[in-house]
């Protein structure tokens, strides 16, 4: 039987936060984190694959998806922010104690929130969601690092480049073994959000603030080894955005690490919904008994 999963929306901050929620609310917590350029909707086949035994909450970041998506002038786009605006969904829900699934832009987030005492991450599951230097995939982030370090006319059409319509279908079919199994409604979804108007400046804004994100590293590795945190990566081994290196780097700090590689791209959970899911039952299994 498959599990309904609602659609619901939270005020957090003045801010309308969109998020979908399926499976036992007695059941330990599973947070979705999405990566850009996505929404809560990469999820949406991963959600009832969990909600059979996990209570499954998956959030669109504000200026994504279903939420709310001030102007990059009323509204402070950092990855603290978003951070904060997730911790106070969640606070707002009555959950503290759950284990974190990232993917790209998630992982920033996820971080923050496990360094959060507020919260209790018992296990990190990472689907291309990078926590050193290893991984960040050349060329892909030439153009971001160079607009990052030095915002204006010459370096901003390479970062507005990677909000184009040809870059999103690109992110979701490179790398995959049969492209024909990733669904055009992911790309165009994605960019309908993407075209929204001052939507540019918001992806911009959080280009500019992704070096908060290495800059928070060194503490977010001590944190590893302190906790040894349970953690599983899956991760597509084509993917050419967040490279296979970054997957083997978690166990620099986290030896008992569990990686798996995938024959898939950025969007592995587009055509290896099975085996991620999989491993994530497996994974989690263990931990829990």
């Amino acid at each position: 039987m498959v599990l309904p999963t609602h659609h619901r929306t939270a005020t957090v901050d003045a801010q309308q936060v969109f998020y979908r929620e399926a499976g036992p609310e007695e059941a330990a917590t599973v947070l979705l984190l999405h990566g850009f350029p996505s929404s809560s909707h990469m999820f949406r086949h991963l959600i009832p694959a969990l909600a059979d035994r996990y209570h499954v909450i998956a959030t669109d970041h504000v200026g994504y998806g279903q939420s709310s998506m001030p102007q990059a002038g009323e509204f402070t786009y950092t990855f603290d922010h978003l951070a904060a605006i997730t911790a106070g969904l969640l606070e707002k829900l009555g959950v503290s104690r759950f284990s974190v699934y990232v993917h790209d832009y998630g992982a920033p987030i996820g971080w923050r929130l496990a360094l959060n005492p507020a919260f209790e991450v018992t296990a990190i599951i990472s689907q291309s969601g990078n926590a050193y230097m290893e991984g960040f995939a050349k060329p892909f982030w030439d153009d971001l690092f160079s607009y990052a370090t030095s915002p204006g006319p010459d370096t901003e059409p390479g970062a507005r480049a990677k909000f184009s319509a040809e870059t999103t279908r690109w992110q979701y079919e490179n790398g995959a073994e049969d492209p024909s199994l990733v669904s055009p409604d992911n790309w165009l979804h994605d960019q309908t959000l993407l075209d929204r108007p001052g939507n540019d400046q918001v992806q911009l804004a959080l280009f500019r603030d992704y070096p908060t994100n290495i800059g928070g590293y060194p503490q977010l590795h001590e944190y590893f080894r302190a906790s040894q945190v349970p953690l599983l990566a899956v991760w597509g081994e084509r993917d050419e955005i967040f490279g296979p290196d970054g997957a083997h780097a978690f166990s620099h700090d986290l030896p008992d690490a569990e990686v798996h590689l995938l024959p898939a791209g950025h969007f592995a959970l587009e055509t290896h919904l099975d085996a991620i899911s999989g491993y994530i039952h497996g994974f989690l299994g263990r931990l829990t008994g």
